[in-house]
């Protein structure tokens, strides 16, 4: 899972090392997109499995389904959870970029 970014110390900071912070935030960005993008796919998946395994269950109405049926829906909350922690790693990273955009338009050359 993908730390969150907390924003180093900064004022004062050299046109340089805020253009350095930038480029390793746009990276970690870029990380956390495609980690975003695989957890869509995953959660795709697991969610049509837990829905398969509901159906299967309301059918055969036996305490095996509805365990799997339990076990697949727990997998697919699980994905859910890391899916909204990764958009939310996102939006933190998203801000804190914003934040380094405007020292940088801010600082002088």
């Amino acid at each position: 899972m993908i730390r969150a970014w907390q924003p180093p110390y900064t004022d004062g900071m050299s046109r340089a090392l805020l253009e350095r912070r930038l480029t390793e935030l746009s990276g970690r960005l870029q990380h956390a997109r495609r980690e975003l993008a695989v957890a869509d796919e995953q959660l795709a998946h697991l969610s049509d499995e837990a829905e398969d395994a509901r159906l299967r269950s309301l059918l055969s109405e036996t305490p095996l389904a509805e365990q799997e049926y339990r076990e697949a829906a727990r997998h697919a909350d699980a994905m859910t959870r890391h899916q909204a922690a990764v958009v939310a790693t996102i939006a933190e990273l998203e801000r804190a970029q914003d934040d380094l955009l405007d020292r940088l338009i801010a600082s002088p050359d």
